[in-house]
């Protein structure tokens, strides 16, 4: 892997960040005004058509991309992550975009805190040193015993260990089928799952709401493609990192945007929060060499 690749491979993972964070931006906008539900259904429909064409487009077309040796593992990972962008686009309704990424910052501990009894992967005294310190940056966020404390607060925690356990079921998909093949389920599976619980909810929306739809939608599809690219042309080790910079996008957008606040002990706590986070992918990629 060369270093031009690399820079490259972050290039596009900044620009990933970027392009979901401003998906972050529309989707707080579109839950405030329209059920959560609709929103997310509608985004998924666009997201199912993408992968759909993704899929034909390569040896083997569609057939090829739904070839799953274990087809329960892949429609179980489809339906929890159409639930966690559920779960996580009202937690922007109820918390905002701050609070929100601050705290679903933690969802990469969570996956080294869980990979040992799901996956049955080592985890080391110092991961689980620096997992202990990101909790004690979740706390420092929550604040309990401090002020009365949020019940609004579960939900990006939720989704959080929603996405942990998707990413984990990733990584053991990932034993038996491609990634096109998890790539292709995740976003059929989410359609299906969205339409069959979203369309109870439809509401008519107005004409400028129908362009942000439209742009959350382009918005979505541009994202995957450009983090497909950047795990395609650099190590995942080397560009992991800089996916914590969507909580940097996420938050400006929330401050500026929408008027929201940074707190003291949110600022103090993420921060924490992300430093636990980089020690464990850099654990990782220690022990994976080792």
């Amino acid at each position: 892997m060369t270093e031009q690749n690399t820079r490259l491979g972050i290039l596009f993972m900044v620009v990933t960040t970027f392009i979901f964070a401003a998906q972050d931006g529309i989707s707080r906008h579109l839950a405030g005004e329209y059920n959560v539900m609709m929103v997310v259904m509608i985004r998924y429909w666009f997201f199912a058509a993408f992968v759909i064409t993704v899929a034909s487009r390569k040896a083997g077309g569609v057939r090829k991309a739904a070839a799953t040796k274990q087809p329960v593992i892949q429609i179980l990972r489809g339906a929890l992550l159409a639930t966690e962008v559920c779960v996580m686009v009202m937690g922007f309704v109820l918390l905002g975009l701050v609070e929100s990424h601050a705290i679903f910052a933690s969802y990469p501990l969570l996956v080294a805190a869980l990979s040992g009894p799901v996956l049955g992967e080592r985890v080391g005294w110092r991961r689980w040193a620096a997992i202990g310190m990101g909790f004690v940056g979740i706390l420092i966020i929550l604040q309990p015993g401090i002020r009365v404390f949020s019940p609004e607060a579960v939900v990006p925690l939720a989704a959080a260990l929603m996405f942990a356990f998707y990413g984990l079921l990733t990584r053991y998909a990932a034993r038996k089928d491609t990634v096109a093949t998890s790539f292709f389920f995740t976003g059929t599976v989410g359609a299906v799952v969205m339409t069959i619980a979203g369309i109870w909810f439809w509401e008519p929306m107005t004409a400028p709401d129908w362009a942000w739809m439209i742009t959350l939608c382009i918005t979505g599809a541009a994202g995957h493609w450009t983090l497909i690219k950047a795990y395609d042309v650099a190590e995942a080790s080397a560009v992991q990192p800089f996916a914590y910079l969507q909580l940097v996008f996420a938050s400006t957008l929330g401050i500026l945007i929408f008027g929201e606040t940074l707190r003291t002990n949110v600022a103090v706590g993420a921060a924490i929060i992300v430093a636990a986070g980089l020690f464990t992918l850099w654990r990782e990629r220690v022990a994976k060499t080792a």
